[in-house]
Order: structure tokens, then C-alpha cells, then sequence
């Protein structure tokens, strides 16, 4: 957490069910440090896009809020976001 923090690297939250990491746990950790985070299906079929709900559930199981979420940013902001790093 603490390098993603120095190096301005979003953290995955997976929404694979069998899997879910980072967990609630480690997601409320990366909060704390001020992490980015990316909440994604980590899908491998069409059928798994429908995860995403799993992932964001933990997500905010962890207390991310939209405002550490980097996949919450429209296009223009996220561009900006992605060149300051």
C-alpha cells in the first residue's frame, strides 16, 4: 500500500466472487494511506461482467469512497490523473 501510495499506482479491487481481493480489510488500509483504487470484474467471459456489483459491495465494505475510486472519474479527469502520475 505505502509503494502504490509513493508511486501513484491504483490498487485492483477485484469483483471475481471466488477471489475478492484486495479484501474489505486491505481495501480500508489502502483508504487510510490515501491509495488510488480500481474496482473491475476481472472478467474472463461475458457471463463474469455481471461481478461488478460483488466488487464495489467490498469495496465499500472497505470505506472507498467514489473519491478513491479512479474508474469513477469521467474521461477528462481520470486523462489528468493518469498524466500526473
Amino acid at each position: 500500500v505505502a509503494k502504490a501510495v509513493e508511486t501513484g499506482t491504483a490498487l485492483e479491487v477485484s469483483s471475481q466472487p471466488h477471489r475478492l481481493d484486495l479484501s474489505d480489510v486491505h481495501v480500508r488500509l489502502a483508504v487510510e494511506a490515501g491509495a488510488w483504487l480500481a474496482v473491475d470484474t476481472d472478467a474472463h467471459s461475458i457471463a463474469a461482467l455481471g461481478y461488478l456489483p460483488f466488487g464495489v459491495m467490498n469495496a465499500r465494505r472497505g470505506w472507498a469512497g467514489a473519491d478513491r475510486v479512479v474508474n469513477t472519474r469521467s474521461w477528462p479527469e481520470l486523462r489528468d490523473l493518469l498524466s500526473a502520475g
